[in-house]
């Protein structure tokens, strides 16, 4: 993937924090959803997810989508990486979201996208039963709070795919709280998080500052059991590394840092799963 988006890459070279310090102990965190969710997650760098994430949902969903195949990107936030999606895999693309405040930034930001779509009522509007050829999920199951949350989003993803066809999720590993990377922070450090527990993350913006948002933690193991639940089968986890990132993800962002912490624990999984 040849095509980082602006901010992406950030200023520096390291993979810490800056004079800013560590993340405050106040639990101040946002709301993914809400106006100040959805602008302070347009303004995030994402670098560590353009390195260890996106490139490889990206590249799972390349042998399944293309032409005029329909990839539903569910959780698309202000569609950033739906546009790019569209762009480097040539699908149609469908971004949907529970949030009209992210639809909003998406239809004015993404114009390589097909189509943008509200979820009402756990239900994609406009939608019809086995439509899609594949659905990539990033990075939604950490505003979920319960199992019963986590399984009803699996299901509505369910009744999307025709048979057969892929889910691809990214999501991030409680198992790495308290790494300070270089554009997240899961957890604190020395916690431990079951699932659904609530976990803080922050996030680095593009303008270098850290924003804490509230978060659940979710366990790989944890979502390979909902996923089966849900009617899935053929999971499989992949936690990418850096070495990896240097045949998948663009070549000047593997170059731009050292991405110390990313080397030393990867804190990404790639889970796949095929409706049955």
């Amino acid at each position: 993937m040849n095509d980082v988006p602006v901010g992406a890459q950030g200023a520096g070279r390291g993979g810490g924090r800056d004079a800013e310090g560590p993340p405050p102990e106040s639990g101040a965190g946002i709301d993914w959803s809400g106006t100040r969710g959805a602008r302070a997650f347009a303004a995030v760098e994402a670098a560590t997810d353009w390195l260890l994430g996106y490139p490889f949902v990206f590249r799972a969903l390349a042998p399944r989508v293309g032409g005029d195949r329909l990839l539903v990107d569910y959780g698309c936030g202000p569609g950033r990486v739906a546009d790019l999606a569209a762009r480097a895999l040539g699908a149609r693309v469908v971004g949907v979201d529970t949030s009209p405040q992210m639809l909003a930034l998406a239809r004015d930001g993404a114009p390589a996208v097909a189509e943008f779509l509200p979820v009402e009522d756990g239900r994609v509007t406009g939608l019809p039963d086995a439509c899609a050829d594949a659905v990539m999920c990033n990075h939604v199951l950490a505003s979920l709070p319960s199992e019963e949350a986590v399984l009803a989003v699996f299901t509505e993803i369910r009744r999307l795919l025709r048979r057969g066809a892929p889910v691809v999720l990214l999501s991030t590993d409680p198992a790495c709280a308290g790494i300070e990377y270089a554009s997240l922070q899961v957890g604190r450090p020395g916690a431990a998080y079951g699932p659904g527990d609530g976990m803080p993350l922050w996030l680095r913006l593009g303008d270098g500052s850290w924003q804490e948002v509230r978060n659940h933690a979710w366990p790989p193991g944890a979502v390979a059991g909902l996923l089966e639940r849900a009617g899935f089968a053929a999971v499989a986890q992949h936690r990418p590394t850096v070495a990896e990132a240097l045949e998948v993800a663009d070549p000047a962002h593997v170059r731009s840092r050292d991405w110390a912490a990313e080397r030393a624990r990867p804190p990404l999984v790639v889970t796949t799963a095929l409706a049955v």
